[in-house]
């Protein structure tokens, strides 16, 4: 089955569509890759959205507005997939939507939202589009993330050592070989805030790691950001944007004066680095196979492997998988299970009671025509 997974993370700054050749051979589930196209955000509904979340304040008009533009865009680059990917022969669309919050209280995640209305995408491609992917598992009193965690313990299976998925995106999150699977906190998200609060828009991330690089840690700083709570809950646990946003980090600079934007930059980077360290020392990893936007960032990578000594630090680009690429095919994956009315999640990971088959399906312009479900799970995933 061809597939065309899409994506956009909590950084918010583009929609990428991988497509996917799937299919199921014996206890193994076969990926073969056909390449991503990615589609920013125009201008002005990246405003609206960044606008609308936390801490911002928004109304129902406005989320109404945004289901329907976020759908439209989705939907787009949905179509530019088809053609530039899968000469127009796909046959699924599995479409993550945009996070715009993540209900989570005490320890408990209770609700969760994606924007990008499916009904968009069905009706601009004639094909069948499984959306809304979290809220089942937070119904079976999961956290809803991390999803990527079964395409990691299907793909890293049978490697070497104790090998840890690590995604470096708005928020960073970490699965190991056990099922253990949790967000350490902030990947790229108060680095992104930072950069857009010091450039006044200008910058909406830390190109290359130029501010950082051109600045220094601040210990006092950094001691007062590594008091948040969240990093001492147990796993499993997730987190998003409803924390780590720009008016955490001003509480934070509150106490400790007037900075240079690299020292903050400097300081924020090294935050990342070291909860996602701290976070990997807990799991015995030999090996971290990192992918995501953070991977782009060359004083974060530096930062990190340096707090990691006798571990490898590679990207998930090594193994097969483009960085940039590989949440776009996890979707893809997960909506090829659903379709096969297979379950997407591992409990250890999430936290829920069972797993279960995820997403909302949208049929496509013949009907629901999904496949026979299949009879057997696949316990590995060959990347070809």
């Amino acid at each position: 089955m061809r597939v065309i997974g899409l994506m956009s993370g909590t950084s918010y700054d583009a929609i990428d569509a991988g497509a996917a050749d799937l299919s199921l051979d014996g206890d193994s589930l076969v990926l073969k890759p056909l390449g991503l196209v990615s589609e920013a955000y125009d201008e002005t509904l990246r405003e609206a959205l960044a606008a609308s979340l936390p801490p911002g304040a928004t109304s129902m008009a406005e989320v109404c507005r945004l289901d329907t533009r976020i759908g439209q865009a989705f939907a787009a680059t949905a179509v530019r997939a088809m053609r530039e990917l899968c000469d127009g022969r796909a046959e699924l669309i599995a479409s993550h939507g945009q996070t715009v919050y993540h209900w989570a209280e005490d320890g408990r995640v209770h609700g969760t939202l994606q924007l990008g209305q499916p009904a968009w995408l069905a009706e601009a491609t004639g094909l069948p589009v499984v959306a809304d992917f979290r809220s089942r598992d937070i119904a079976a009193g999961g956290q809803g993330a991390p999803l990527v965690s079964l395409v990691d313990l299907l793909w890293l299976r049978g490697r070497p050592g104790t090998p840890v998925a690590l995604n470096l995106g708005g928020i960073a999150n970490l699965t190991a070989p056990d099922g253990t699977a949790f967000d350490t906190g902030p990947g790229c998200a108060l680095i992104d805030a930072a950069a857009r609060g010091f450039s006044g828009g200008r910058l909406s991330y830390d190109v290359d790691g130029a501010l950082a690089g051109g600045g220094t840690v601040h210990e006092p700083l950094l001691l007062r950001l590594l008091q948040e709570p969240y990093y001492a809950l147990p796993a499993p646990k997730t987190t998003g944007k409803e924390l780590f946003h720009l008016g955490h980090l001003r509480d934070a600079l509150s106490g400790v004066g007037t900075l240079p934007a690299e020292d903050v930059v400097a300081t924020l980077t090294m935050l990342t680095a070291r909860t996602v360290a701290d976070a990997v020392s807990t799991l015995g990893a030999t090996e971290v196979i990192a992918s995501g936007g953070g991977t782009r960032n060359p004083v974060l990578m530096r930062m990190l492997g340096q707090r990691l000594p006798g571990v490898t630090l590679r990207t998930s680009d090594e193994l097969g998988l483009a960085s940039a690429a590989k949440e776009a095919y996890a979707f893809a994956v997960l909506g090829f299970l659903a379709a096969h009315g297979l379950p997407g999640t591992v409990p250890s990971a999430t936290g829920a009671r069972h797993a279960r088959v995820l997403g909302s399906i949208t049929p496509g312009r013949d009907g629901l025509r999904l496949p026979p479900p299949a009879g057997q799970r696949p316990v590995r995933l060959v990347v070809e």
